[in-house]
């Protein structure tokens, strides 16, 4: 099987930081301790969770603008093991997971894409690659957190609203990742853990580990530090899916009814019903590699000048396959099917049914990705006087995502003589059987011959499709940024400034070809069909680590990929011809030249005997941008490029109001604005088909940007030490938003203008497919906005006050309610609809106990139900993914001043990812991870 190239320093790093991690857990607690001086809470280092709260209490409350934080508990010790899931604890911010743990996060209901993400100063981006029901390979412009280990950062800031002297392109929030710095820490610092992780799915044991190495010299005036961290992970990933529901009538309708049926529904009343369109139950197992490392220079000659490099690496490595016992054809040709009874609800969904002569499927699909971001940024700043000062930063991030490996094989039995299935009890965990026959039998089946009627029986498994689809996407950053800043008085500061950034996107996606866009992945090679399936199949077993209902079928025989891989020799492109024909729409690029200036004004005032705080300015941008892909011309791909250009004036205006000394009014406003999504920028498009989808996708180079006024009022009051208690009021207006428009229909006569034998090349052998099937038809146009309103109500405090043990107890509190209303386009009409990706109520809760060698805190985290695509495809009103509520616990003790016992306990509810089609609430993905307990030991030397 193909392996990801790895370099010799990446090896080491993770050779030493394993034996660190076997070593630390080993460690005696007779170690030689020394006395450690008391820390000033005004330094960066901290310790323990009380003072990272206070530190970031802090951080808040001299803001000018809406700002929320979170600090690391300690050095090198961020207080959850996944970015994104600490994230999550701030007022307003949810996140979606993939494999388990927290990948991207939305701001006050606005979606990854509208949230701008810098680390160390400058914009990045991360892509990496995920499961379909998690979106696939990142192609957007959103942040994949999974990339980082946590261990790396010191500091978390999100910027609720905006100000000039902020760069320009978030609709949600400005998120400020930072790393250690050795002026964070007085003098030589080393710290050490190890860690062992452990899954209930997987059942296994994985290591994780952690360093950091920081000094200064000179003085304190130059100092150096370097840390790293070390993930590798096992997790299983199971549950049921159907992709989505459809009627049969748009795919051929059922041949008959069976005899025996009884006389309802009616045939006419079955073909006009949702029914599954791939009823099946789901198994993935996934392996991961984290690699972080970090650098930091700091200079500080004297008081007047400052030099800070900062150096940033993250490798993810990934292996993930996903295992499948499904029944294709109610998405694809049903017209072989007889039914021999069924149930309808009131929904029209056919929730119970027996089919005859039924294609099945067994699928094995098999991946191998990798990740691997690279940063340096060089940032100074110069006090020329007393009152004049100048900053600047110049900075490069890159992100390379290769999936050089996505096989998928298909084992068919045509004419299976029985499925059953039922929805009607769990519509979760269905019963699906297979009866009539043993499908766990290596037994050969038979191809149909060319022209087979759709009644045709193999009688056994036979190999079907052979799918490759290696694939890449590729983003960078250059930045240049430079401020100057005058002391207009000692209360008002002017400043201003400008920026330039390069933003370089590429995407690449390969797929078996013959030179056209003819899909060849159903076209196996006469000495491969020839090979029995015995010689690369192998038994499984679904539903290893959670109950199905009685009579579903579990055990099955499936293709091995490792197997077929080395027999068939599939990674040889001088006999597997590869091309990117067939998937033209996933080839493109995109540049970007965004160039900014600033200007604004700071101050502070007595008005009313009480200080007034505030800034006001302008901020203009103007954006070049480059994009290129495929389209059609006489049936034939062809290469174009496209440009557009526009720009944007964006006034802000930031207050901060003392009515007493502990409560503070805040108030913003401010025109902002997002450039709009990678997927949908580039020219041209593509027609592929895979398997039983079959989809047309055109891109749209003229998208503009989206535009929102945006209006803050916030009421804080910090009515004891370390707390607050908060209201948070605000307003989004959208003028206008990209947005994605589908429809679907007959390839004849679609509304692109795109000729039929385009469609009969992309079919190829695909069983079901031509121009008179259905087709799903994908584009984005510029489109009406809408308004978002909502509130964030936070409150957070030590029980310092009550007495004995009971004051080491404390919470922190928040709820957000968001409340909007969009227009989608649906052919000639326009729906009213949440935004995607918004859930109406979020709300996190914390209870913590910390004091002398002790601390423990246990956290839940919820979000309701959320939109992801309206209207939904297939004749469903929408698409969504339905509510979680995740439960997380950690302990520390601290044996010694320097060493520390750990404890953490992940997604103690076993939470389920539960997606959704229609109003009516179908079932389309519904599956778990697993609880997950950490335990390991830290030491500072």
């Amino acid at each position: 099987m193909h392996a990801h190239a790895r370099s010799t320093i990446a090896r080491a790093v993770r050779m030493a930081l394993g034996a660190a991690s076997v070593s630390l857990i080993g460690l005696s607690a007779q170690a030689q301790e020394a006395a450690t001086p008391p820390k000033d809470l005004d330094e960066v280092v901290v310790s323990g969770f009380r003072t990272s709260l206070e530190l970031a209490l802090q951080d808040k409350r001299d803001a000018i603008s809406a700002v929320d934080s979170i600090r690391a508990e300690d050095i090198a010790d961020f207080p959850d093991l996944n970015l994104a899931e600490s994230i999550q604890r701030i007022p307003g911010v949810t996140i979606a997971r993939d494999a388990g743990e927290g990948r991207t996060i939305s701001v006050r209901g606005l979606s990854p894409e509208f949230t701008r993400v810098r680390l160390n100063g400058i914009e990045a981006m991360s892509a990496n690659g995920g499961t379909d029901a998690a979106g696939g390979t990142n192609r957007g412009r959103g942040f994949d957190f999974n990339t980082f280990a946590s261990e790396l950062f010191s500091s978390v800031v999100v910027h609720k609203s905006a100000s000039a002297d902020l760069e320009e392109g978030s609709l949600g929030a400005t998120v400020d990742l930072r790393t250690g710095r050795p002026f964070d820490y007085k003098g030589a610092t080393f710290v050490v853990s190890g860690q062992g992780q452990y899954n209930e799915l997987s059942d296994g044991l994985d290591p994780r580990a952690s360093m950091l190495l920081s000094n200064t010299w000179a003085d304190g005036t130059f100092g150096a530090l370097v840390s790293l961290a070390y993930t590798n992970r096992h997790l299983s990933d199971e549950g049921s899916s159907t992709v989505r529901w459809g009627q049969p009538s748009a795919n051929g309708n059922f041949a008959g009814l069976s005899t025996g049926y009884a006389s309802t529904p009616t045939l006419a009343q079955l073909n006009a019903s949702f029914v599954p369109r791939i009823p099946r139950y789901d198994f993935y197992a996934h392996q991961q590699d984290r690699l972080g490392i970090t650098g930091a220079l700091q200079w500080a000659p004297n008081d007047k000048l400052a030099v800070n490099l900062d150096l940033a690496y993250a490798e993810f490595n990934a292996k993930r396959d996903e295992i499948f016992l499904e029944a294709p054809n109610f998405s694809a040709a049903v017209n072989g099917m007889r039914v021999g009874s069924a149930t309808i609800d009131s929904s029209n969904t056919l929730v119970t049914g027996v089919f005859n002569n039924v294609d099945i499927r067994s699928e094995h699909r098999h991946d191998e990705l990798s990740t691997e971001f690279k940063q340096a940024t060089l940032d100074a700043g110069y006090q020329f006087t007393d009152r004049l000062r100048a900053k600047g930063l110049v900075g490069y991030s890159e992100a390379n995502h290769e999936n050089p490996v996505q096989t998928t094989l298909l084992f068919d039995w045509l004419g299976f003589p029985q499925l059953a299935y039922d929805y009607s009890d769990n519509s979760r965990l269905p019963v699906i059987s297979y009866n009539g026959a043993n499908v766990a039998s290596s037994a050969q089946g038979v191809r149909p011959p060319s022209g087979a009627p759709q009644t045709y029986q193999s009688n056994g498994w036979y190999l079907s499709q052979i799918r490759l689809r290696p694939q890449t996407s590729d983003n960078s950053y250059r930045a240049v940024q430079g401020d100057l800043e005058f002391d207009v008085s000692e209360n008002v500061k002017l400043q201003g400034g400008g920026d330039y950034k390069k933003f370089a996107y590429r995407t690449t996606e390969l797929r078996r070809s013959n030179g056209t866009n003819a899909n060849q992945e159903a076209t196996i090679p006469a000495s491969v069909a020839a090979i029995p399936v015995s010689q690369y199949g192998v038994p499984f077993a679904l539903a290893r680590d959670f109950t199905v209902p009685a009579g579903t079928t579990t055990t099955f025989f499936m293709p091995d990929v490792d197997k077929a891989a080395e027999l068939f020799d599939l990674y040889n492109t001088s006999v597997w011809r590869m091309g990117p024909e067939p998937a033209l729409n996933n080839n493109r690029g995109v540049v970007e030249h965004d160039t900014g200036a600033f200007v604004q004004l700071d101050w502070k005032m007595t008005l009313l005997n009480r200080t007034l705080r505030g800034n006001v300015g302008v901020r203009y941008v103007e954006t070049e941008q480059f994009s290129n892909g495929y389209t059609y011309a006489s049936g034939a791909p062809v290469y174009v490029e496209a440009t557009n250009k526009y720009d944007n004036t964006l006034p802000s205006l930031n207050l901060v109001y003392s009515i007493t000394d502990d409560f503070l009014v805040r108030a913003s406003a401010a025109q902002v604005m997002s450039r709009p999504g990678l997927n949908g920028i580039n020219p041209g498009g593509t027609v592929t088909v895979s398997g039983s989808a079959r989809t047309v996708t055109l891109g749209n180079p003229t998208l503009s940007p989206t535009k929102a006024d945006a209006f803050d009022l916030a009421f804080e009051w910090y009515f004891a030490n370390e707390s607050l208690l908060a209201l948070a009021l605000f307003y989004k207006d959208v003028g206008s938003r990209p947005t994605a428009t589908t429809a679907t229909g007959p390839f004849t006569g679609n509304p692109f203008g795109i000729p039929d034998n385009v469609a009969i090349a992309a079919c190829g052998n695909t069983a079901g497919c031509s121009p008179a099937a259905e087709w799903t038809f994908n584009t984005t146009v510029n489109g009406d906005g809408g308004w978002l309103k909502g509130f964030e109500a936070s409150y957070q405090q030590p029980f310092t006050f009550l007495p004995g043990f009971l004051s080491g107890f404390g919470t922190i509190l928040n709820y957000t309610y968001v409340d909007s209303e969009f227009k989608y386009p649906n052919g000639s009409t326009v729906i009213l609809e949440q935004l995607d990706g918004l859930s109406k109520s979020a709300w996190n809760a914390t209870l913590y106990w910390e004091k002398m060698r002790f601390s423990a805190r246990v956290s839940a985290a919820y979000r309701n139900s959320f939109l992801t695509r309206v209207p939904g495809q297939n004749g469903n009103t929408v698409e969504g993914t339905l509510e979680t509520l995740t439960v997380d616990a950690s302990a520390r003790f601290s044996l010694t001043e320097k060493l520390d016992l750990t404890l953490e306990m992940l997604n103690l509810t076993d939470e389920y990812q539960d997606q959704y089609v229609d109003d009516s609430n179908r079932p389309s993905f519904y599956h778990h991870t697993g609880r997950n307990v950490i335990f390991g030991a830290r030491y500072k030397f």
